[in-house]
């Protein structure tokens, strides 16, 4: 066992992985000392040979459940299924910064150690890994493999692999990797199937982040080349391989024949299809005339709109078309016109909350939404974890105390609130109090234009949409505060460019969503963290450096006990929405999905909502 030992020592040891092949540094690295990794807790005899863990609790599922609970295990396998996508792709790789991947990638064709129950909070059961030992403290990860795992060409997947591939993502992948990575203070191997993560015991979430960690090969992948844009895909152990790539049109997954994890009880039921595809339109109205032709299976619905007046066409009449509603548990989280607070028009909070007074949401929902969406009220709306209407509770305020200005007193007693207009698009008292919260921020109307007090440069900026739909959308609110003497041009990109400029926070404002979970933790980081407003490719896309929200962060992220958890969040939700960093937005009253009958569901629906992978085409039309 001992010739088989590596170790991966701190930070400032490491032996970055640019110039050294993958051998190579596991070699150096065998010559590191493992007392240098930090003494952890030894795990208990409870906490060895664990099938699942949870965030928090332990998981739901016993050690001999035989599948996930909204699965039909007795699916039938074959056929295929084709999906449609907006806008398109120029990467097989979706584990770097650079290029826009190619949708399925992540699962089908790459699977991680563990893998995620959808009807808990946060769970995860085994899968490449077969067990994993994890003490109380969570003071480190010991990962156990499963003998079977084998990658797609027949070659066992060892524990060597999973150290190259941490040390891959941490010095190479997206800065997502990066910075979770760069926490763990030390990785040893333990043997060849056996690989222990010692951890900062504040982030008890980070096992579970290791957990979702993919696996490569390391004898088949190429550090050198891991960062480049690429449309040849790596050696995966995933379910699929990739079989057939039409860049930027279409990309298929065939089925692997001698998939190690077929029979895993987390895999029954799972992955029913023989060919997934992806077809990629250039805009969503070209996408649903494809859908209702037939040569999409599956259609996920956003525009209430379409949903409420376009199911009627000829196939959907003839009852060949399936048009359903899901309710699940998930929160809806935020989707709203962000503003870029590095830019300088937007960098006083009392503009940004004019303009929120501006975006007149009832005319909006009447008019182009047929009045079937919900106003977004909280960043973990629709849960448990919303601020909306509540006063904060005690251990909320202590949270809060070291920062007495980051939460507004309204907000603290019962929840931001959002503007509500008469609905005429042209509510007087909505633009009484627009203009006034303008002038104390320092513009004045000169000429119907809106313009600095002090040297007269007006207030315009650009809003970036990569669809007809947002398009539409960013218009309506162009014309609202066009009324305050606000100049807004909406510019329509394609998604690649809109991709990169995202990326490198190069814009006024754009729309974005951020999911939210019941569960949410380090990524919070990188949507509000102030280290993640100046790194490129991280989410705080409006560029928030609040230290309360970090506090906020930090607090939900070292909870063990869900009330705890639960005031952490609710106290962030509160600081994010005093910020004004967003225009909340609205959601639908339902997830809407339509398919082609030919397309099968199970019965149960899971916490997260629909879960596609559980579905499969029906044996009579598995051509």
């Amino acid at each position: 066992m001992d010739s088989l030992r590596r170790t991966e020592t701190s930070i400032a040891r490491r032996t970055l992985l640019k110039t050294v092949p993958a051998a190579a540094t596991l070699a150096l690295l065998g010559r590191a000392h493992a007392e240098e990794a930090r003494p952890a807790a030894p795990a208990t005899p409870e906490a060895r040979g664990l099938h699942g863990v949870a965030m928090h609790g332990r998981p739901a599922l016993p050690r001999d459940f035989e599948h996930l609970p909204y699965v039909r295990p007795d699916a039938p396998k074959g056929g295929r299924i084709t999906y449609g996508w907006p806008g398109s792709y120029d990467t097989l790789n979706p584990f770097v910064y650079r290029g826009q991947p190619a949708q399925g990638l992540r699962g089908f064709v790459y699977e991680s150690l563990l893998a995620r129950s959808f009807d808990e909070p946060f769970s995860l059961y085994g899968l490449v890994a077969e067990t994993l030992e994890l003490p109380e403290d969570r003071g480190f990860v010991t990962f156990h493999l499963d003998a079977r795992a084998r990658f797609s060409d027949g070659r066992s997947i060892g524990a060597e692999d999973v150290l190259f591939t941490f040390q891959l993502l941490r010095d190479h992948g997206h800065p997502s990797f990066r910075a979770n990575y760069r926490r763990v203070l030390a990785a040893n191997i333990i043997d060849e199937r056996s690989i222990r993560f010692d951890l900062p015991e504040e982030d008890r979430e980070l096992p579970l982040i290791l957990g979702l960690m993919p696996v490569f090969s390391a004898q088949a992948t190429d550090p050198k080349a891991f960062e480049n844009t690429s449309f040849k895909p790596m050696l995966g152990s995933g379910p699929y391989i990739v079989s057939a790539v039409d860049p930027q049109r279409s990309v298929t997954f065939r089925r692997d024949p001698n998939y190690w994890g077929r029979d895993l009880p987390v895999n029954r039921g799972v992955n029913n299809f023989d060919e997934i595809r992806y077809d990629y339109y250039r805009d969503d109205n070209s996408m649903f005339e494809a859908f209702k032709k037939g040569l999409v299976d599956i259609r996920m619905e956003s525009d209430p709109i379409r949903w409420t007046t376009g199911y009627a066409f000829p196939a959907a009449e003839r009852g060949e078309v399936v048009a359903e509603g899901f309710t699940s548990g998930m929160p809806w989280g935020m989707n709203g016109f962000v503003f870029n607070t590095r830019k300088r028009a937007f960098a006083d909070i009392r503009t940004r909350e004019a303009l929120c007074e501006l975006f007149d949401y009832e005319w909006i929902d009447r008019n182009l939404y047929a009045g079937e969406t919900v106003r977004t009220q909280s960043y973990f709306e629709g849960s448990e974890l919303a601020s909306y209407g509540l006063s904060a509770d005690d251990r909320e305020r202590e949270l809060l105390a070291p920062f007495p200005n980051a939460v507004r007193a309204d907000i603290l007693e019962r929840g931001w609130r959002a503007p509500v207009s008469d609905g005429s698009g042209r509510d007087r008292d909505r633009l009484r109090t627009a203009l006034d919260l303008l002038k104390s921020a320092g513009w004045t109307l000169k000429g119907g234009e809106l313009v600095r007090e002090e040297g007269g440069a007006p207030l315009t900026f650009e809003f970036l949409v990569d669809s007809r739909d947002h398009e539409r959308l960013a218009l309506a609110f162009a014309r609202n505060v066009e009324r305050a003497g606000v100049k807004a041009r909406v510019r329509l990109v394609d998604s690649v460019e809109l991709f990169r400029r995202r990326q490198t926070y190069d814009f006024d404002m754009i729309i974005w969503n951020w999911y939210s979970s019941l569960s949410p933790g380090l990524e919070q980081r990188k949507f509000w963290g102030q280290r993640s407003a100046d790194t490129p490719g991280e989410r705080n896309y409006m560029g928030a450096k609040e230290p309360a929200i970090d506090a906020m962060i930090d607090a939900m992220i070292a909870a063990r006990e869900r009330p705890d958890f639960v005031s952490a969040v609710r106290a962030l939700d509160r600081v994010l929405l005093s910020g004004f960093y967003v225009i909340p937005l609205f959601h639908q009253k339902q997830r809407w999905i339509a398919r082609w009958r030919r397309i099968e569901r199970p019965d149960v629906t899971p916490l997260f909502g629909p879960t596609l992978e559980t579905w499969w085409r029906a044996p009579a039309t598995a051509g």
